[in-house]
């Protein structure tokens, strides 16, 4: 296992990094901990400098986000280069945050993930281990000293309650960040009469439209899913074309997929994968009918860390 150890920087400039191993002259409660990439903003100084509540923290107090990792090393970081973009846009303040990634967790997400996708995630062996080990890494974040927790993996966020038990800062939830924006956009309904639908567009129905369904059916909003047989042939087929790469045979049968949701008067679709999240370019006039949930994740952790008093 390895840490990689970023120096402040400011999100305009190149990133400086060294990696170091970890040796055993490391603190006893340090002994375990996961892979730790730490990224700090400017204001950052010294590690003499650092919250002065808590032995472990790692950055100052106040405005700390904690990154739990998923599924692969890219869609993590992709959560990160978010974060960055968001502040680069409103040219904001850059709070300081720490990403876990653990190479050993992401293969048994990953394993899960290409899973019978009708089979439930809960009855899978071995997930009390993956929970375990996610319960590890919040709470290592949590006394880090994070103002916030976030989890970047559809996969992951099946197991959301188990793991935030005893954190003692917001663990926030993909599912209520989305539902939250949902309804703070004031959508009509497009059929007279009818509630506000919402479609969910999974690659593995078993694992991740629940993590949506509860919160936004909390709002008031009505979900949708693909029956088992659309899944079957249009999703799972785009997934594996996607792995041949090929993006053209991938691309249709989704467009196929999320035709059938619209078709059902959905005024948004959750891409709950981030297989899918690849398939339409930005100015296709489908992808406007389309949520990434990450960018809400993203959008909600930035907000706490600036008003941490906010709740969400």
């Amino acid at each position: 296992m390895m840490s990689l150890c970023f120096q402040p920087f400011h999100y305009a400039s190149k990133i400086k990094c060294c990696v170091r191993k970890h040796t055993r002259s490391q603190s006893q409660g340090r002994k375990n901990n996961p892979s730790l990439v730490k990224v700090a903003s400017a204001e950052t100084t010294s590690t003499s400098s650092l919250h002065k509540e808590s032995p472990d923290a790692l950055i100052g107090p106040g405005n700390g986000i904690g990154i739990i990792g998923g599924v692969s090393i890219d869609s993590t970081l992709s959560f990160a280069k978010r974060l960055k973009d968001l502040l680069l846009k409103e040219e904001g303040s850059s709070p300081p945050f720490i990403l876990c990634s653990d190479p050993s967790l992401s293969k048994e997400l990953s394993s899960l993930d290409r899973s019978s996708p009708f089979s439930s995630a809960k009855t899978e062996a071995g997930c009390s281990t993956i929970v375990e080990n996610l319960r590890r890494k919040r709470a290592f974040l949590d006394s880090s000293g994070v103002c916030c927790v976030v989890m970047p993996c559809h996969i992951s966020h099946s197991w959301h309650d188990e793991i935030k038990e005893g954190c003692s800062v917001p663990f926030l939830h993909v599912g209520e960040c989305v539902a939250n924006e949902l309804k703070q956009a004031q959508l009509k309904p497009l059929e007279s009469g009818s509630p506000l639908r919402i479609g969910v567009l999974a690659t593995n129905p078993s694992l991740r439209p629940t993590i949506y369904q509860e919160k936004l059916e909390n709002k008031g909003f009505e979900v949708v899913l693909l029956d088992k047989a659309t899944v079957e042939h249009t999703v799972i087929p785009a997934v594996e074309a996607l792995n041949r790469k090929d993006f053209e045979g991938a691309q249709n049968l989704f467009k196929i997929a999320l035709q059938v949701l619209l078709m059902k008067a959905v005024n948004r679709v959750i891409l709950a994968s981030d297989h899918l999240e690849q398939l339409l370019p930005p100015e296709d006039p489908l992808w406007t009918k389309c949520i990434d949930p990450m960018d809400a994740l993203a959008r909600s952790s930035l907000k706490y860390a600036r008003s941490p008093e906010m709740g969400i």
